[in-house]
């Protein structure tokens, strides 16, 4: 493994988010609860979108390694980037990520890469942090430059729905939805959450898409053969989703039928994540 450098550092991201991720919770957070759907989910798509081994990915956002480490396990060659400097600390010193060919502190906006130097762009977290659309059209334009002609970008975006789909998952006391009343209404209305007082069980600063808005942001950035995945789908209204993943019979049934609707429209906007695939043209 190389050093890429400290890239651009932060990259400016938003002292809530910094903060967020500086509790050191996401290695762990797919590994339980809904998490673990998604995360399964994420690797089945990643399985079918991803080009074949050998190939160079772009992970992009890419925390403690918890895709990367798959990915190298299943033979390809991985760059990590990520702008949070723990995180970065985890992905240099892990032993079971040694063979990952450079990690970086950095940018999705601003990319340490070549121009058509590797072969997928993952950004499987960077979107749903840059809240101001020109940010988010940056950082796709930063995955298409690197991305050689005919290459694959699997950007993923939170749903305009997943916060206040709350109201229906989630047994909150009185003073926990005086404070986060306000919060899921302003999100579902406009797209942009904010967690004021950085509480604990609330997110961080972030957008949440609708998923046309999605497929139009990929577009726009010049992306070609753009198409939406739900990656929990209904599985989001599993009450207790960890028995659910217990059960090898409910497990198998509950994914048979996420495949089966993965890309259908009217159903994907209550999945609290997307998966959107383009290619680059040229």
């Amino acid at each position: 493994m190389t050093d890429a450098g400290n890239g651009s550092g932060q990259g400016g991201a938003h002292a809530g988010v910094s903060m967020y991720y500086a509790q050191d919770r996401e290695h762990d957070r797919l590994s339980r609860g809904l998490g673990l759907i998604e995360f399964t989910r994420t690797l089945e798509l990643l399985s079918l979108l991803l080009p074949p081994c050998p190939a160079v990915i772009a992970d992009i956002g890419a925390g403690t390694g918890v895709y990367a480490r798959e990915l190298l396990n299943a033979g390809y060659e991985v760059h990590a980037l990520d702008a949070t400097p723990g995180h970065v600390a985890r992905l240099r010193v892990d032993p079971t990520l040694e063979r990952l060919s450079s990690v970086t502190l950095g940018d999705a906006r601003t990319l340490p890469y070549e121009d058509g130097s590797v072969d997928a762009a993952l950004l499987l977290g960077p979107l749903y942090h840059l809240t101001d659309p020109r940010d988010r059209a940056r950082a796709l334009a930063e995955a298409a430059r690197v991305l050689r002609p005919g290459g694959v970008v699997l950007a993923a975006a939170i749903t305009r729905a997943a916060d206040i789909a709350g109201d229906f998952t989630k047994e909150d006391s009185a003073l926990d939805e005086a404070y986060a009343r306000p919060i899921r209404e302003h999100t579902y209305r406009t797209g942009v959450h904010r967690n004021p007082e950085q509480r604990r069980g609330h997110f961080t600063d972030a957008y949440f898409h609708h998923p046309h808005e999605l497929e139009g942001e990929l577009s726009g950035a010049g992306f070609r053969d753009v198409s939406v995945y739900a990656v929990e789908g209904p599985a989001a209204l599993l009450r207790d989703p960890d028995a659910a993943m217990r059960d090898p019979q409910r497990r198998e049934g509950i994914l048979r039928a996420l495949r089966l609707t993965e890309r259908d429209p009217a159903l994907l906007g209550i999945s609290p994540h997307l998966l959107a695939a383009g290619v680059r043209g040229g």
